[in-house]
């Protein structure tokens, strides 16, 4: 059982440390995209919101801390969900059917990091 959770927390972590890696690579084509959400500094935010998702995913991914990690990764995922994603506010038929299913997939992965906090610590197998 101990080599399953770590296998689910290497996919967890995992998607989250590449998912802020990719905001480092793709600044340029992020910033844009987050300028007409409305983000203020927005490449600041991009930015920001890179090294809270590489934090975040790393804390998770290795067990260290992983309170924080989880703190983390709420820190990112209401904001992002709630700005980014906000389907509702979207006229065009494609691109609020993909907001949609990104703000549901963001709020799947932030019970999932909710229910992180129900794991006595420290984990098994964690540094």
């Amino acid at each position: 059982m101990h080599l399953l959770f770590l296998a689910g927390r290497v996919l967890y972590g995992g998607f989250f440390l590449l998912a802020g890696i990719d905001h480092f690579r793709h600044v340029g084509m992020l910033t844009p995209y987050a300028a007409a959400k409305g983000v203020p500094a927005p490449r600041l935010g991009v930015l920001g919101s890179g090294v809270v998702l590489i934090l975040g995913g790393a804390s998770v991914l290795l067990g260290i801390r992983p309170t924080w990690g989880v703190l983390l990764l709420t820190v990112f995922l209401l904001p992002t969900s709630f700005m980014i994603h906000n389907y509702w506010a979207v006229t065009d038929p494609a691109a609020r059917q993909m907001d949609a299913v990104m703000f549901k997939k963001n709020m799947a992965l932030l019970g999932a990091a909710w229910m992180l906090l129900l794991i006595p610590q420290p984990w098994p197998l964690s540094l």
